[in-house]
């Protein structure tokens, strides 16, 4: 049974560009998706990026675009409960799988990832463009829980692409003139309001690709962090490569301004 997104749950993310889901995904799902990130760790996919820390404790494993190798995870990507939510958010005719994405903090993995807007690092263009991060264990801050910026998806500031840390596996990024250097929010972080929530596993964090975001890093020693992004697109989102994006999300079939069906980006549901 899908879950049904409230229409406080709606409002929340409008007013906030982002909103916890409570027990979302179920049981077998997550044992689904543990065995996946597993096979994944264990044998990395062509687009993965991870890093040890300096310190020697701990470890990050990301990766992107699993769902076309790995079936069990397009499965969920195609046919799980995320899809659903998606289309409540974007009250849309129609939706579309972007991409998925994976990030592991090992217990003791002290990095933070930065805070970020995911737009300007994607080929795509639009406002019905969201994340779904479903939690596969209990996530806190002291464990890594994404914190946002609240509202800072309506504020339209395009922030410059960056590498996240000591992450092997991604370039630099071209700069684009366009977009403007991010501030150091963390040294300031009393002139925003920072928005979070402890998650349970089968949770989900939805936002919008324009909030800001970041988290700390996992600084338990007894508990992983392991969190599974699904990337999805409404009707009013097309392909769009400019100077900045990130290129193992580019098509090669694809011009500026097409629709994004296609096998890269399938379309996953629809109305008629």
């Amino acid at each position: 049974m899908n879950y049904e997104v409230t229409e406080e749950e709606r409002d929340a993310c409008a007013r906030d560009g982002a909103v916890p889901l409570r027990n979302v995904v179920s049981e077998e799902w997550l044992g689904v998706l543990e065995a996946a990130i597993e096979r994944d760790i264990n044998e990395p996919g062509p687009y993965f990026h991870g890093y040890v820390p300096d310190s020697g404790v701990g470890r990050f494993h990301g990766n992107i675009r699993i769902w076309e190798t790995d079936p069990e995870m397009g499965r969920f990507c195609t046919q799980g409960p995320l899809v659903s939510l998606a289309a409540q958010f974007f009250e849309s005719s129609k939706v579309n799988l972007f991409y998925d994405q994976l990030f592991v903090k090992e217990p003791g993995t002290e990095n933070r990832t930065r805070w970020h807007n995911d737009l300007p690092y994607w080929p795509v263009r639009g406002q019905q463009i969201m994340s779904f991060w479903v939690a596969l264990d209990a996530v806190t801050v002291e464990s890594g829980g994404l914190e946002f910026i609240k509202g800072s998806h309506a504020w339209d500031i395009w922030y410059q692409p960056e590498t996240f840390g000591k992450t092997s596996g991604h370039g630099e990024y071209e700069r684009n003139p366009d977009y403007v250097d991010i501030p150091d929010i963390e040294a300031a972080r009393g002139s925003y309001e920072i928005i979070t929530w402890d998650l349970e596993p089968g949770d989900v964090y939805a936002f919008h690709a324009m909030t800001v975001h970041g988290s700390g890093g996992n600084l338990r020693s007894d508990v992983r962090r392991r969190g599974y992004t699904v990337r999805y697109c409404g009707d009013d989102a097309v392909y769009d490569t400019r100077k900045g994006t990130q290129g193992h999300l580019r098509s090669d079939t694809h011009a500026d301004g097409d629709q994004l069906d296609s096998d890269q980006y399938p379309l996953v549901w629809s109305s008629d």
